[in-house]
């Protein structure tokens, strides 16, 4: 693997767009084995959780008194908020684990991180349910992508 693709791969995981969800095939297509692309792009998407917390409670306080920095971070809070809150509310941590593993546009370790910091949850518990969550999720794409979206599509067919 050049350092140029670990270097991608790596930011690829750490953005809160593409996570490990756009890390992970990222790679693949790069030549980059399955395995290895899953392990690295999952223990940088990790990471997240750690640098979202530290970012919140230090940097984020400065920002915020900039008002297009407040509008953007407000309007993200809401969405992070409806999102989590009422999974998190009924299941607690083990519900914020499960909304970071499922796979899926803004439901990953940057808005789990954010929803459980909102919430006021304890940052270490939080953390560890973040770093479920992304195992998971790095386990269902890894799947998706080895295996290929027809064999999950007709996955869910024969359970449903």
């Amino acid at each position: 693997m050049t350092v140029s693709t670990l270097l991608i791969l790596a930011v690829l995981s750490f953005l809160p767009i593409s996570e490990l969800r756009g890390a992970i095939p990222f790679a693949v297509a790069r030549g980059v084995p399955l395995l290895e692309a899953a392990l690295l792009a999952v223990s940088f998407n990790v990471l997240v959780a750690p640098v979202a917390f530290l970012f919140l409670e230090t940097v984020h306080k400065l920002l915020y008194k900039w008002g297009f920095y407040r509008g953007v971070f407000d309007r993200f809070v809401a969405k992070a908020r409806l999102k989590v809150h009422a999974q998190v509310e009924k299941y607690g941590y083990w519900g914020l684990a499960l909304f970071v593993a499922i796979p899926l546009p803004v439901t990953g370790a940057w808005t789990g991180a954010l929803g459980a910091w909102i919430l006021g949850m304890d940052r270490k518990k939080a953390m560890l349910a973040v770093a479920a969550g992304v195992v998971v999720a790095g386990a269902v794409v890894t799947l998706v992508v080895g295996l290929g979206i027809e064999a999950l599509s007709l996955f869910l067919k024969t359970t449903s």
